[in-house]
């Protein structure tokens, strides 16, 4: 269950209510297909002023549908309130077809660490956005619109994933938390982390360094980590980026990260 809030989560004039409603959808799908889940239905809480245009809220309805399709799933239902600001609760339900959930508390030393989908890409797009800049397109769709790899969820499960999580705070801080509960340490290798052009052309139009810290701390991708015993042949959506080792925490390049993390509501 996610909670979308106006001007914290998505702001009007930055999104069409069919981006968000997509992108409520999606992130709570994620997080199904994070447990090795096949997403079934969503229940949807809309709480809005009385003065919203009934347009938005159908088109909010529409990109809630379209992300349903992808994976086969449904809105099964919902409620609506009034409040002073839209607000847009999602509720995702799935099946396991008999399999136990993929946790965040199985990785072990010695798995491999992978992840399947994007990565800074919604992060670039939002510093994008409050630039005020136009360009690269892509960056700015991608973060007002996540498409996650939901089928490699399921797919994770089946090849015998042993924690996974959607990355929607972060990968080092989503990561952290596969590290506390399981009681390891993750090595990560930034060589290795996914990256392309439009992430470059992103960092270069707004004077950053280094398009890593989106890849690092940027949330709202939804991209899916998980981590795999030893020697998994893995098919070509994962990229392996660490593994999984005695200790605590999460280190980058060899190098603790505590300072470093995503997305905090309360900070």
């Amino acid at each position: 269950m996610d909670l979308l809030v106006e001007n914290q989560h998505f702001r009007r004039d930055w999104s069409t209510a069919t981006e968000v409603g997509g992108k409520a959808a999606a992130q709570n799908l994620a997080d199904v297909a994070a447990m090795g889940a096949q997403p079934t239905a969503l229940l949807v809480g809309l709480a809005a002023p009385g003065g919203l245009p009934v347009a938005w809220a159908e088109d909010l309805a529409t990109g809630l549908a379209q992300e349903c399709t992808r994976v086969g799933a449904v809105v099964a239902g919902g409620d609506i309130s009034a409040a002073p600001l839209i607000m847009v609760a999602v509720t995702a339900l799935g099946d396991l077809g008999g399999r136990p959930p993929v946790t965040r508390a199985g990785a072990r030393p010695g798995d491999l660490v992978a992840v399947a989908g994007l990565l800074g890409h919604s992060a670039a797009g939002l510093a994008l956005l409050k630039a005020g800049r136009t360009e690269p397109a892509r960056l700015l769709a991608e973060h007002r619109w996540p498409h996650p790899e939901y089928a490699a969820g399921p797919e994770a499960a089946a090849l015998g994933a042993t924690a996974m999580i959607d990355v929607s705070d972060g990968l080092v801080q989503d990561l952290g938390h596969v590290a506390e509960q399981s009681g390891v340490r993750i090595d990560l290798e930034s060589a290795q982390l996914p990256r392309d052009d439009a992430l470059r052309a992103a960092a270069d139009a707004l004077g950053e360094q280094d398009p890593l810290d989106w890849i690092l701390t940027g949330g709202e991708d939804h991209a899916l980590a998980a981590t795999f015993p030893p020697g998994a042949a893995l098919p070509p959506r994962w990229s392996v980026v660490g593994r999984v080792s005695t200790g605590r925490g999460i280190r980058v390049d060899s190098r603790h990260v505590e300072a470093m993390s995503g997305w905090r509501h309360f900070r």
